[in-house]
């Protein structure tokens, strides 16, 4: 796994014991690969802070979600792509799992500024959430459907910060992962993302797509709860795609 360091980094991450191993509940892991580049700063990232912050305290109240998700936060930006666990910054190529059960999980401070690796925190995404399923099955437990959930207000850059057509790499294999029911990936666009924004997300998540007015970034992780207990509960595609229409006209009511 490859992290690049964010020299914010003030405290070494801590272990979770293996992500409590004497719970023996079925685990869903989920990613949350959040744009953190300059053009979220001031009130973007302010709100997303806040959302993080209310989404934990839902999180931890969830009697069916706090004992089986466990939580990922991957961002790009300053540091280039950089993986959290909680609120700790991961070193690089950190042998710890950014993942961390949801009752335990405490959000990062994020700060916005550089540039908009899309691609490589995608391939990121896919890295660590393989390497956790390879983990619960030599711990033998197991696992549901993982959830990665894109969200940006941009195009995809290279590392000078220039626009760049190096994400069609990971269309292919994105494709085939979703087609293989690994992973459910939702790419959300938020405040001014373009048109050529928006078809970069579809491309890379053809079903669970949206382009949003402003930053509803509490109503996003909301969804994505409400994402997770349908995948608990076993529920068809159509349940999903539910879920997802009542997100993206930013209905107050998650029904299943």
């Amino acid at each position: 796994m490859t992290v690049r360091v964010n020299q914010q980094a003030s405290t070494l991450p801590y272990q979770y014991a293996d992500i409590e191993i004497e719970n023996n509940a079925q685990r869903l892991p989920l990613v949350l690969c959040l744009d953190t580049s300059h053009s979220m700063l001031g009130a973007p990232i302010a709100s997303l802070n806040e959302a993080l912050r209310d989404w934990t305290r839902e999180l931890h109240d969830d009697v069916s979600l706090s004992y089986s998700v466990e939580v990922a936060v991957l961002t790009f930006g300053d540091a280039g792509v950089s993986a959290w666990q909680g609120p700790n910054l991961l070193p690089y190529n950190s042998p710890v799992s950014p993942f961390v059960p949801a009752h335990l999980f405490q959000p990062p401070v994020l700060r916005a500024a550089g540039v908009t690796l899309m691609a490589e925190a995608l391939e990121l995404s896919m890295q660590i959430v393989a390497a956790r399923k390879a983990e619960l099955r030599q711990l033998g437990l197991q696992f549901y459907r993982p959830q990665i959930c894109l969200v940006t207000d941009g195009l995809p850059t290279d590392t000078t910060g220039h626009p760049t057509d190096a994400w069609r790499r990971v269309v292919p294999v994105l494709t085939e992962e979703q087609r293989a029911r690994r992973f459910r990936l939702y790419a959300i666009g938020v405040g001014g993302i373009t048109d050529r924004g928006e078809e970069v997300l579809r491309a890379f998540a053809p079903t669970f797509n949206a382009r949003l007015q402003g930053f509803p970034f509490r109503e996003l992780l909301q969804m994505m709860s409400a994402s997770a207990n349908a995948e608990q509960r076993g529920a068809g595609d159509e349940v999903f795609e539910k879920i997802f229409s009542q997100f993206k006209t930013q209905r107050p009511a998650w029904e299943s």
